[in-house]
């Protein structure tokens, strides 16, 4: 049976009932959350992002947000993303040991271009670190930049 398309034009509020169970971290401190469409989902992991990587996840959020008010978000494989209706999905970040790993699916095409490479050749990465100040002009640039691309279909 194949599995149903999760690009943002399929994503709605979802249905799940919020949990008094603290969510499960994984290797790095990621958050383990059900896959799920909408706002609800995101905060959740957001909640769930352990220590200093909270108030960074909530700060990414908030400029996306922000940049994008038509933005629409989904959690999968126990990461964020967020997209636009008929364009994909155009960023997601995760917890890592040490930092926080926020992808930009298309990039490559973004000026000037996100510091970390990826085997992907699209993919560019921005790695978020506890003594790192978030530049808010030059991440809302990136964000307003790759909402413009079509972005990634996800399955």
């Amino acid at each position: 049976m194949p599995r149903k398309n999760s690009k943002p034009s399929d994503a709605k509020p979802s249905d799940a009932k919020p949990s008094d169970a603290k969510p499960k971290l994984l290797s790095g401190g990621n958050p383990q959350i059900p896959k799920g469409n909408g706002d609800a989902s995101v905060q959740a992991y957001l909640a769930a992002m352990p220590g200093w990587k909270h108030d960074v996840g909530l700060r990414l959020d908030q400029l996306i947000m922000q940049t994008v008010p038509e933005v629409q978000k989904a959690v999968r494989w126990n990461t964020p993303f967020y997209g636009t209706q008929g364009n994909g999905w155009f960023l997601g970040f995760h917890c890592a040991t040490k930092y926080i790993k926020v992808a930009f699916f298309k990039g490559a095409a973004l000026d000037p271009l996100p510091p970390v490479d990826s085997k992907q050749t699209d993919v560019r990465y921005l790695h978020l670190h506890e003594a790192d100040q978030i530049g808010d002009d030059l991440i809302t640039n990136w964000i307003r930049q790759a909402a413009e691309f079509p972005g990634a279909k996800l399955f």
